[in-house]
């Protein structure tokens, strides 16, 4: 039996951070992941200044190893069918990365024990402490294990019931000399455009030779469709290539308000993912969950070993202060559809609007101040 101070189950930018934090301060972390890194894993992916301060990002360590970042310094926007609004920016505003190479490097620079790949099947309580697995013995757990965590499901929740979740599709695939002719996107402006309905949007993001194209909605009834729609309009206009590969994997992910997930527990907190802390509007994912990563981390050293409820109380109260309390709706759900989609069509078309609020509100988080360690 391997005995740990905290087990974090999942290997994510979550996971890695809040390990990364922990050695930092002298705490020991396992991470157990069910997959081997590098792993695929299908996100859109960018992150902000912010994060890259907020972690400590090495952007010449992480380009030194090959690694692809690509500078954002504008986006183009709109709604499916409509017109474009270009908005752009004197310095990057965020930088693409791929998934299958950020959360490698994020799990190796954390300098966690990493168990053999395996999915989390069994977690018990015993007396003070936690058995993972039968083989793993902590005495706090941390549920990092994205939208399906087993450790959010140990805690009672109905994983896939009761929950509102944003399902996506999307694609990400190095493209050909030819395709890179024929695919029009710029790779230093992300394209997002909302769906008319407002309940949803779809990208077509270029990160150097990869491109990456999705869509994802909060109904998801007939999703495969309005994906199948969105990227023949996209061919239309030459955003991406003709013969473009068709297979698009699917995930889905809870927003801050729809999520009824607690997040502390008897020896357990729940992270990123997990916990359900993607943006409301954008659905942006990966600042959240470093953030409270390290809020996690933060709790559990200040808890200095006693995980009682009580003690880890103070890591909710940080969620709050720095996310606000869950809403389950916004007035905009009370307007007529028929009124908010003349309203959308209206916002989506003006420049102001979408620069201060769709960019630098919703997608940037520009006004929201960088955590300070």
């Amino acid at each position: 039996m391997k005995q740990c101070e905290v087990l974090i189950v999942g290997g994510g930018p979550a996971g890695s951070t809040c390990a990364w934090k922990l050695k930092r301060a002298g705490i020991e972390a396992t991470i157990l992941d069910k997959k081997i890194f590098p792993r695929d894993k299908i996100c859109a992916g960018w992150v902000t200044p912010a994060v890259v301060e907020e972690i400590r990002f090495d952007i010449d360590d992480y380009l030194a190893g090959g690694r692809t970042l690509q500078p954002i310094t504008g986006f183009i926007t709109g709604l499916i069918h409509g017109k474009e609004v270009r908005s752009e920016y004197t310095k990057p505003v965020s930088y693409g990365i791929r998934r299958y190479e950020f959360d490698a490097y994020l799990l190796e620079r954390a300098g966690a024990h990493v168990a053999d790949a395996a999915p989390l099947k069994t977690l018990v309580r015993k007396d003070d402490h936690w058995v993972a697995n039968d083989a793993i013995e902590a005495k706090v757990v941390i549920g990092a294990g994205g939208h399906f965590c087993p450790v959010a499901r140990s805690l009672g929740v109905q994983l896939g019931q009761a929950e509102t979740i944003v399902a996506a599709q999307e694609i990400e695939f190095p493209m050909t000399d030819a395709q890179q002719r024929d695919c029009l996107a710029e790779a230093h402006l992300p394209e997002l455009y909302f769906c008319e309905d407002l309940k949803g949007y779809g990208w077509v993001f270029r990160k150097g030779d990869y491109l990456n194209v999705g869509l994802g909605r909060e109904d998801n009834h007939r999703l495969a469709e309005h994906v199948a729609a969105f990227v023949q309009w996209l061919k239309s206009k030459r955003k991406v290539p003709q013969d473009m590969p068709e297979k698009f994997g699917g995930h889905a992910y809870l927003l801050y308000n729809h999520a009824p997930r607690p997040l502390v527990a008897e020896g357990v907190l729940l992270i990123g993912d997990a916990a359900g802390l993607a943006y409301p509007q954008s659905g942006e994912g990966i600042r959240p969950a470093v953030e409270s990563a390290i809020f996690a981390a933060e709790t559990l050293i200040d808890a200095a070993g006693n995980y009682s409820p009580e003690r880890l109380a103070p890591y909710q109260a940080k969620m709050i202060q720095r996310f606000g309390a869950r809403q389950a709706k916004s007035f905009t759900d009370y307007l007529p559809e028929g009124l908010k989609r003349m309203i959308g069509a209206r916002l989506m078309g003006s420049p102001w609007f979408t620069r201060n609020v769709i960019i630098d509100e919703w997608f940037l988080h520009s006004k929201q101040a960088v955590l300070v360690a």
